[in-house]
């Protein structure tokens, strides 16, 4: 079964964008978030130390993002949580000859698995977006079911309090 791929991740229309590479991690954060392509561009720049042309260090990812679960990210006005999956989130339990195996969920496996919600997640050497289920990657990617998930975040978007006020009866 090959995954279904929204076009979304592939067809952002900026000259950035398209001058572009190993910008993976970026496309990821601009289709979770919802944002256009060069505010994602600055935000990975500023928050990840992502440099032109050369990707998104894996290690630097986890870590910030680590940070982010406790304050959370502000991109461009919009607030989000972050949540870090755990082990038992990426990975499949089995047991083997009565030894308990733990491995990678696969692509496919992680998206049974998460239906809801708006995901980051990082198989080797690439991100992406898995948002309620449907994958925001390269449409090339859609033949790759079995990739096995390294990472995992949730973002979810907190709710805007600026229109909220406080009544007293």
């Amino acid at each position: 079964m090959y995954l279904s791929v929204n076009q979304k991740y592939s067809s952002f229309d900026s000259q950035l964008a398209k001058s572009e590479k190993n910008d993976c991690f970026v496309r990821s954060v601009a289709s979770a978030a919802d944002i256009a392509y060069n505010v994602a561009h600055s935000f990975c720049k500023e928050v990840f130390g992502r440099v032109d042309k050369r990707g998104t260090n894996s290690m630097i990812i986890a870590t910030q993002m680590l940070k982010a679960e406790t304050s959370g990210l502000d991109i461009d006005g919009k607030k989000f949580s972050v949540r870090v999956l755990g082990k038992r989130e990426v990975k499949n339990r089995y047991k083997l000859k009565g030894e308990v195996i733990w491995r990678q969920k696969t692509l496919k496996s992680f998206i049974q698995t998460h239906k809801l919600g708006t995901y980051i997640v990082t198989v080797a050497n690439h991100a992406l977006t898995v948002k309620d289920g449907e994958v925001l990657d390269w449409s090339s990617n859609s033949f790759l079911p079995t990739r096995k998930v390294q990472a995992a975040y949730e973002l979810v978007e907190k709710e805007d309090s600026r229109g909220v006020q406080l009544s007293l009866f």
